[in-house]
């Protein structure tokens, strides 16, 4: 018996819960007092990527694991990378060797994707026998190419930050150099935009700011639309993918040693370093350089993506790599503060896991945001150790003879530059990856129980982290009874739930029959009214919960976040609030934040939480949504567990496809690329299902999963006239 109905009179015995309750002739459905709102954490103000992302270490290494699973899948499906795409041929060429003392330099192009070309130049040892390690080097908004100029260089050396004025104008170079005579097969990628990688413009990838009105086409979109983000399509993922294939080039050169590969990059690099370390088992060392913070979490388009820090920050992401080692420095930046916020924490999880000597911080605050020469001697310190090198400490780096702009570049005559780039080569490379991506979620739709249990697992994993709860994810629910009224044939209650663990209030309403035995049965009802969908305009219940009052079933309904007591005004979330950061990228916004729409689907699984509470007599929980929340009640049903026996919803027809704002409250981020609102359907099997007011005809991945576990269970009502009407008379099996 649910919390709320055990506060009834039942056979004679007042039943008391968590709260006090008090009789009262109040019909109104207002919980809270007049002018008061919900003292909720989701009205503060949005976390955005100048937030604080301190790393809460867990107690014990299984509660790590299954934290730090949660978290790699965030990261795949954040990049659009959950299933992992199929790797294509890289085609790889490697031209225009250089020779210079103790390293050679080649430059190499390779497909990551069909069209798609990956630039950069890769450095050998010239002495020695192979195979050697390899070090994968990504870099950051300097470029691959980054010149400080004989003026600036010469006032880094004279503030201690390089040595040499030749070398040192190129820092992301001399590390590559230094890398490769220390016997480090190392090669140096183009971030999107820069140098040679212009497929993609740099104004795209790293200055976009306006929304493209041209680019929004439901058939044949661009980045940063509203279509790409429904798909997890972004700059972010192609640069991940970019450094994934990357690492597959490097680890199939036959000099390579596989088995012994390190990654290091500086700021926009040292993203890169902590994504690829996070879900790529091959790196056995790392030195993620200027981004490892509990404070500002990278400022460029291409440093943030929809789903990725929700709940997390850098700190927490760098350390999934652990118990494998990995280093950095402090700088007077935003990592300034890493000797007290964030390297403690990474310490006392390495310790933990049992290897506090593997992972490692230095404070170097009288330089600024760097990778400079004191910094890579820390590095090469490092890389020695653990890639086993050998070499006597400490390793100097040297001066070495510069490459000429010629020797420096990619395309030339003999390897022209490819032609396909711009918007045509955008919206052709983001439909390829689309047309990918649809048949590999098509080819996981169920046809046995094995394959829905895969089905759940991908899709429904997905899922998962799109919308950022689960039932078991929701914690303590405490009730606070705010009124109990006698109203003749049935029971009022009004209610508050408080979620501590997520800092959150649900005002709630409920009746419970009187006149009639209690069947059993909870209904929990959401419209997109709120509460007061379910009532008259006196407070009365509607005659579709008369009617299950009559039957006996008692029933729950709520004000959603947004809705009814949330709002301050009726247009407050009319759409979704957005971070203030002028450039107009989603993902500056849900890189950090939950949308309106999973914040309601949050609310729903506290609803069932706190309704599922205990074991007194419930024979059965329904769940039912009509309205804009039949869309919301159809997501929450299979993120539900055990607590839903039924499920029924008015869907409109609706599809996130149709969207063509962030803005739009219905927006998710990724919700498309995994089948839409059908697969969130098909994921209900097998409970109990309607559906009112769909298609005519069942989606392929409603039918697949019903059918494949239970196909009496599904009811498709597309044609019922009165939605209200039809899900009563389901009810009551008719």
């Amino acid at each position: 018996m649910s919390q709320f109905v055990r506060a009834a009179v039942v056979t004679g015995l007042l039943l008391l819960s968590v709260g006090t309750l008090r009789a009262d002739n109040d019909s109104t459905l207002r919980v809270f007092p007049e002018g008061q709102r919900p003292d909720d954490r989701r009205l503060e103000p949005l976390k955005d990527l100048n937030g604080y992302f301190p790393f809460e270490v867990p107690e014990s290494p299984a509660e790590w694991d299954d934290r730090a699973e949660e978290l790699r899948r965030r990261v795949l499906v954040a990049n659009g990378l959950w299933p992992m795409p199929p790797k294509t041929p890289l085609n790889a060429v490697i031209h225009g060797k250089v020779e210079r003392d103790g390293f050679t330099v080649e430059r190499v192009y390779f497909e990551s994707q069909p069209g798609f070309y990956v630039t950069g130049m890769l450095f050998r040892p010239s002495e020695g026998e192979g195979p050697f390690p390899g070090v994968l080097s990504p870099h950051g908004h300097g470029g691959r190419l980054q010149d400080a100029g004989p003026d600036k260089v010469l006032q880094q050396i004279e503030r201690g930050e390089e040595k040499f004025a030749a070398s040192g104008r190129f820092p992301k170079l001399a590390r590559c150099a230094q890398l490769a005579r220390m016997g480090c097969v190392t090669f140096i990628y183009d971030m999107i935009g820069y140098a040679d990688n212009t497929q993609l413009s740099y104004e795209l990838a790293h200055r976009f700011a306006k929304q493209r009105p041209e680019m929004e086409d439901p058939e044949n979109w661009g980045l940063y639309s509203t279509q790409a983000e429904l798909r997890m399509q972004s700059i972010f993922g192609l640069q991940t993918w970019n450094s994934i294939r990357a690492l597959d080039f490097l680890c199939s050169l036959p000099d390579v040693d596989a088995s012994r590969i390190g990654v290091t990059g500086g700021s926009g690099g040292g993203t890169q370093t902590i994504v690829l370390c996070a879900i790529d088992p091959r790196p056995v060392v790392a030195f993620p350089q200027g981004m490892v913070s509990t404070a500002m979490q990278g400022g460029c388009t291409c440093e943030n993506c929809s789903l990725l820090r929700v709940g997390t920050g850098n700190v927490e992401l760098t350390a999934l790599f652990a118990p494998r080692p990995q280093a950095m420095t402090a700088a007077n930046d935003w990592t300034k503060e890493m000797m007290t916020k964030g390297y403690p924490q990474l310490q006392q999880l390495y310790r933990m896991l049992g290897h506090p000597e593997k992972v490692d911080c230095d404070a170097y605050l009288h330089f600024p945001h760097n990778y400079n020469y004191v910094t890579r001697a820390h590095m090469y310190d490092w890389f020695n150790e653990y890639l086993g090198l050998g070499l006597e400490e400490p390793i100097v780096e040297e001066d070495y003879e510069l490459l000429s702009s010629e020797e420096m570049a990619v395309w030339n005559d003999e390897h022209p530059a490819p032609k396909a780039r711009g918007e045509a080569f955008e919206r052709q490379l983001l439909s390829q990856m689309t047309e990918q991506s649809d048949a590999q979620i098509a080819s996981l739709l169920p046809e046995d129980q094995k394959s829905v249990e895969q089905y759940r697992e991908i899709v429904g994993g997905a899922f998962e982290t799109i919308f950022g709860r689960t039932i078991d994810g929701v914690g303590t629910v405490e009730r606070e009874n705010i009124a109990k009224v006698d109203r003749g044939d049935y029971w009022f209650f009004k209610d508050v739930l408080t979620v501590p663990a997520h800092g959150e209030q649900l005002p709630v309403v409920s009746v419970y029959p009187k006149s009639v035995d209690w069947s059993g049965r909870v209904v929990v009802w959401l419209t997109g009214q709120g509460k007061a969908g379910l009532f008259d305009d006196a407070g009365e219940p509607v005659d579709a919960v008369r009617t299950l009052l009559e039957r006996g079933d008692s029933v729950v309904t709520a004000d959603l976040f947004g809705q009814g007591e949330f709002a301050s005004s009726p247009d407050e979330f009319a759409q979704n609030r957005k971070v203030e950061n002028p450039r107009e990228y989603a993902g500056y916004t849900y890189t950090y934040n939950n949308p309106l729409f999973s914040q309601r689907v949050h609310d729903v699984l506290t609803l069932l939480k706190w309704v599922d509470a205990d074991d007194h007599g419930t024979e059965g929980v329904t769940l039912v949504g009509t309205g804009e929340a039949g869309l919301i009640v159809a997501t929450a049903a299979p993120l539900s567990g055990k607590t839903v026996d039924a499920v029924a919803v008015e869907t409109g027809g609706f599809r996130f496809a149709t969207l063509d704002s962030f803005r739009d409250r219905r927006f998710v981020p990724g919700v498309v690329k995994y089948g839409d609102l059908p697969a969130l359907l098909g994921l209900a099997a097998p409970r109990e299902l309607l559906v009112v007011g769909d298609a005519e005809e069942i989606p392929a991945a409603v039918e697949t999963c019903y059918s494949a576990t239970d196909r009496s269970k599904l009811t498709w009502a597309a044609n019922a006239n009165d939605a209200t009407a039809r899900i009563v008379d389901w009810l009551a099996g008719d």
